[in-house]
């Protein structure tokens, strides 16, 4: 099975064994079997955050299609449990329609529900480890099935438990808290300009996602199949964090943000301003989206490693212009940026 038809960025080599499960079940026998036989697994959701090499996958790939979901109100809140397959947009979408507010600021993001916990994915504001509840995973080392807290999930900036330790957990459903309060406040600068509002002030979600799908639309980040400038794994490297010193060393331009761990800084501003524009390349095949610099696109016949020689080109500049390592946020398969 090539497995370039399975990811966003439309490169990949084959899978030497490649099957689809439909059932929580079906998943955890597959992963049982193959973890009897010591073969390696790789479980492949929507494909939208992950670089696959051109040599492919020497081991079984499992193609996440378990759907579902189920709704408990408990007070206040509305607890809202997705199996991992369902695509998460249209997830999203369903809890707005049904009243249920909270995920708005995530709007348009590709990918399915079980990817949503294991990169802790952001945006406009909101992180999802703010609203899981629990996050229902195998433990493939203690051969069980487990609820995770919150705090056993370990979330952090754009990771968790699950990015650390890939061969251990495999999601199989999250649930959310949501609620019915009618309005969402803003927490976002982009986001309440694009509202006409300010930071604080609260609007209606379904007006929140409206923006925030423009906002992808523009950036490039909404999947269009007719579009190259699309084809991508969205934010390709992190916002790095670094030390108040470090910070204090850049040009007082550069974007930064308090962060638990020190400073953030703006991944995008870092590579525009190391001299990689819109639009960048290395050849005709993959180059910088010419709609977001944290987007590395194939522009129709790119190969895995294409990409690869992209990424190491901008990091390599903005390492040599600002003394910055970035860190890719996709995961590589086979390859290494």
């Amino acid at each position: 099975m090539r497995l370039a038809d399975f990811t966003t960025l439309r490169v990949g080599g084959r899978a030497a064994n490649f099957i689809s499960a439909s059932t929580e079940s079906e998943l955890i026998s597959a992963i049982q079997q193959a973890d009897a036989q010591e073969v390696p697994v790789l479980i492949l959701g929507g494909g939208s955050n992950l670089l696959i090499a051109d040599d492919g996958f020497d081991g079984l790939v499992v193609h996440i299609d378990v759907r579902g979901v189920q709704v408990q109100e408990i007070g206040d809140l509305v607890f809202v449990t997705a199996a991992c397959g369902e695509p998460w947009d249209q997830f999203v979408a369903t809890c707005l329609s049904s009243g249920m507010n909270g995920l708005e600021a995530l709007s348009g993001i590709p990918g399915t529900v079980g990817a949503t916990p294991i990169q802790n994915v952001g945006a406009y504001g909101t992180e999802v480890a703010s609203l899981i509840a629990t996050v229902r995973v195998w433990d493939r080392r203690l051969n069980e099935l487990r609820d995770l807290s919150p705090q056993e999930c370990g979330f952090t900036y754009r990771s968790s438990v699950f990015k650390q330790d890939h061969e251990r957990f495999v999601v199989l459903a999250v649930t959310f808290a949501l609620g019915r309060t009618g309005m969402s406040r803003i927490s976002y600068v982009q986001l309440a300009d694009a509202l006409g509002l300010a930071v604080g002030d609260v609007a209606l979600p379904s007006e929140i996602r409206e923006a925030v799908l423009e906002l992808r639309f523009h950036k490039g980040m909404v999947l269009v199949r007719e579009d190259p400038d699309t084809w991508s794994a969205g934010s390709f490297f992190t916002n790095p964090i670094v030390t108040e010193e470090v910070a204090d060393g850049l040009p007082l331009e550069c974007p930064r943000y308090p962060d638990a761990a020190g400073v953030k800084l703006s991944a995008a501003w870092l590579i525009e301003h190391a001299g990689v524009g819109k639009g960048y390349s290395l050849n005709d095949r993959a180059s910088i989206s010419t709609k977001h610099t944290l987007a590395l696109t194939n522009r129709g016949s790119a190969s895995a490693q294409d990409i690869v020689e992209l990424a190491r080109d901008v990091r390599r500049q903005v390492q040599t212009h600002f003394g910055i390592e970035l860190h890719p946020e996709v995961r590589c398969i086979g390859c290494v940026i």
